[in-house]
């Protein structure tokens, strides 16, 4: 997955669960979840619809690697 899509993928996912976020609005080391507003209950939905979409498997150890956009993208890049 290049970082294109994983950008695509992650705001698709995102749209799902919080319409109104706007992924592309979040400084790449920055907190999705505070930039956002994501409580713990829509950022987990979130893992999980990026676990779905992709077929990989998002274990609760790598969970906060995906709190930043720059981590998001380089976790699902490097899979």
């Amino acid at each position: 997955m290049t970082e294109s899509q994983a950008r695509e993928l992650a705001a698709a996912v995102l749209a799902g669960i919080a319409p109104e976020a706007d992924l592309a609005s979040v400084r790449p080391d920055e907190d999705l979840r505070a930039a956002l507003d994501l409580d713990s209950m829509d950022f987990m939905n979130f893992v999980v619809g990026l676990s779905e979409r992709t077929g990989l498997p998002i274990p609760e150890a790598d969970v906060p690697s995906l709190y930043t956009p720059r981590g998001l993208v380089g976790y699902l890049t490097a899979r």
